[in-house]
C-alpha cells in the first residue's frame, strides 16, 4: 500500500502536474494540502477520470486539504473528522482548513497542513503552536483507537539541522524556533515514527525549495514534509521516498511528494 503526500500549491494552477504524478506514481492514497480552492470549485470529475475517489476540505483562495484514493485498485474512503477545533489568528475568522482524516481500507489517514506561524514572535506563531497541540491530542485519541494509522502532510517543521540546507539562513524562521521542533518531536516520544528520517538517519533530504533565490537550481531545500506512523504501521514500512524530480517541472508546485509503501 502506497501513501503519498503532496503539498499541491493550488490544485487548479497544477492540475497538469497532479495528473502527470498520479499517473505516472500511482499511489494508493495521495493526501494534499494548500489545494486553495473552495469546496465547490474542486475538480473531483478530472481526479475521478484518473480512478481515484476523493474527499476534500476546501477555503477560499489558501489553505485546503484533500485525500484522494486509487478506487480503480479497489481503495474506498470514508471521512471520519474534518478540523481539529482551532480557530485562525485573527478575532472572528474562525476555523481554516487544514485538517481531514478517513478510514482508507482499515488505515486511518491525517492529511494536514500544519500553519506557517511567520512572523514570529506572534500571533500566527502562537496558533501554530496551538495547532500542534491540539493536533497531538487527536493524535493521542488514535493511537487510543489501536488502529494502523498514517498522519501526513506539510507539517512547516524542520525537526533537526540537517533538516536543512542552511541552518543560519533559517535560524530565525518559525519552522525551525525551539517551540516548534520540541511540539515535533513531543510526537515522536509519544511513539510515532518519523519515516523518512528512519530510512535517512543522515537527514540531508529536502523535501522544499521556495521559488526564489534559485533555490531549486542550488539545491537550497530543506524538509518539511513529514510522514508519522503509527507501531503497526511502523512494523509494516517497507520503503519510503521523495519524488524530487517532480520538483523541477515546468509550473511545479515549490514542494515535492513523499511517499512510503506498507507491507499488506
Amino acid at each position: 500500500m502506497k501513501i503519498a503526500t503532496f503539498n499541491i500549491n493550488g490544485i487548479k494552477a497544477r492540475l497538469p502536474r497532479l495528473k502527470e504524478w498520479l499517473a505516472e506514481t500511482r499511489p494508493a492514497v495521495a493526501c494534499l494540502q494548500e489545494i486553495k480552492s473552495q469546496d465547490e470549485g474542486f475538480p473531483a470529475g478530472e481526479i475521478e477520470e484518473l480512478g481515484y475517489s476523493a474527499i476534500w476540505h476546501g477555503q477560499k483562495a489558501f489553505n485546503g486539504v484533500a485525500i484522494l484514493v486509487d478506487s480503480q485498485a479497489g481503495y474506498t474512503i470514508t471521512e471520519v473528522q474534518r478540523g481539529l477545533g482551532v480557530d485562525g489568528p485573527k478575532d472572528g475568522e474562525g476555523e481554516q482548513a487544514r485538517y481531514l482524516e478517513a478510514e482508507v481500507n482499515g488505515v486511518r489517514i491525517a492529511c494536514l497542513y500544519l500553519p506557517n506561524g511567520n512572523p514570529q514572535p506572534g500571533p500566527k506563531f502562537t496558533y501554530k503552536l496551538a495547532w500542534m497541540e491540539a493536533l497531538r491530542a487527536r493524535m493521542a485519541q488514535i493511537w487510543a483507537e489501536e488502529v494502523p494509522a498514517v498522519v501526513l502532510g506539510d507539517f512547516n517543521v524542520i525537526p533537526e539541522d540537517d533538516d536543512t540546507w542552511s541552518v543560519k539562513a533559517m535560524q530565525d524562521d518559525a519552522l525551525m524556533q525551539p517551540e516548534s521542533r520540541d511540539a515535533y518531536a513531543r510526537f515522536l516520544n509519544d511513539g510515532w515514527t518519523d519515516a523518512l528520517r528512519t530510512h535517512n538517519p543522515r537527514g540531508g533530504v529536502w523535501t522544499y525549495w521556495d521559488y526564489q533565490a534559485g533555490a531549486w537550481q542550488r539545491d537550497h531545500g530543506f524538509r518539511i514534509d513529514h510522514i508519522l506512523l503509527s507501531p503497526e504501521c511502523a512494523d509494516r514500512l517497507e520503503s519510503v521516498g521523495v519524488d524530487k524530480a517532480h520538483r523541477g517541472r515546468e509550473k511545479a508546485s515549490d514542494h515535492a511528494p513523499v511517499w512510503v509503501r506498507l507491507k499488506a
